[in-house]
């Protein structure tokens, strides 16, 4: 089941692992939400490169399949719910706090 969760009008695209019974959330839209970056994906790129770089692939993560502007589904990272709050706290933004919460 894939879903849009609303962050200060910001769409966030999750999808809920029946199998985990967790959500997942796209890293992206979270990073969009949070930066106001005019190109989340390059942000989200160099932030794993930068923040990240110790963990072999970020174990709280996955690549699902998710619906883009353009309707078509691309594989998306994802993280659940630890993982986005660990990639908040890698985000110096005052957006944080009401994202948290």
């Amino acid at each position: 089941m894939t879903n849009i969760k609303l962050f200060q009008d910001k769409k966030i695209r999750s999808a809920w692992n029946e199998e985990e019974e967790q959500w997942y959330f796209s890293v992206v839209d979270v990073v969009e939400a949070l930066t106001d970056s005019p190109n989340p994906r390059q942000y989200w790129r160099k932030m794993k490169d930068r923040d990240l770089k110790e963990y072999e692939s970020y174990p709280f993560g996955v690549q699902l399949k998710m619906p883009s502007a353009d309707g078509k589904k691309y594989a998306t990272d994802c993280a659940n719910v630890k993982g986005i709050f660990r990639i908040i706290q890698s985000i110096p933004s005052p957006k944080a706090e009401p994202f948290k919460l």
